[in-house]
């Protein structure tokens, strides 16, 4: 299974719903970064992104979008692909 990485803040009800999503796909280690505690975090999401809103997923070196994006993908079957190795 690729990593996947995501843009989070501490209270965001759509990163939860990410996170829930990908662990029902049998993601176990999201590795978080937390641009509410991390400046320079923040400016490199929106660097790399061209978004200012989280979460922001990345699967290997994938940008998925936001946590609409990544269910969209889910139900166009399309999750499982990206995930593989």
């Amino acid at each position: 299974m690729k990593h996947v990485t995501m843009y989070t803040t501490a209270v965001c009800p759509y990163c939860i719903r990410a996170k829930q999503v990908l662990a029902s796909k049998g993601v176990t280690g999201i590795e978080e970064i937390r641009i509410d505690l991390d400046d320079a975090a923040r400016d490199r999401m929106m660097s790399s992104t061209g978004r200012r809103t989280v979460p922001q997923i990345f699967i290997g070196d994938t940008h998925v979008g936001g946590c609409d994006d990544l269910v969209a993908l889910n139900q166009a079957g399309k999750l499982d692909v990206l995930l593989a190795d």
